[in-house]
């Protein structure tokens, strides 16, 4: 439970951080802009890939509570570095549907974020 936990903190701060930066900073606008460079895409597409392989290897739990939203953020995670890595054209065509919101969706990152810390503190 204790890597449950450290594991909810960590995504929770890291979703509340950047959904702040998408605000404030208009950081995903960037992100999105960033897509349309292949070697770019690629090489976040590692970083990506190392933290959803991380989250998996250390937390692949099944079970009927919430340390199941880590694993499977974890698996999602994992499966965008894999499409980052090898298909970068199509995250840049994904990319835009979000282009257009940067706000909503920016809120939408750190609610998340604040819902894993939260339920890292129960």
């Amino acid at each position: 439970m204790e890597i449950s936990i450290f594991l909810a903190k960590f995504w929770g701060s890291l979703f509340m951080i950047l959904g702040v930066l998408s605000i404030l900073a208009k950081f995903l606008s960037r992100v999105i802009e960033y897509t349309e460079d292949k070697t770019i895409t690629i090489s976040t597409g590692y970083i990506t890939f190392l933290l959803g392989l991380a989250t998996v290897v250390a937390h692949n739990v099944w079970v009927a509570d919430w340390p199941v939203a880590v694993t499977i953020l974890g698996w999602i995670t994992l499966f965008k570095g894999i499409e980052k890595i090898g298909f970068p054209d199509r995250v840049n065509k994904k990319a835009q549907m979000f282009k257009n919101q940067p706000v909503i969706w920016g809120s939408v990152i750190f609610l998340i974020g604040v819902w894993f810390f939260w339920i890292s503190l129960r």
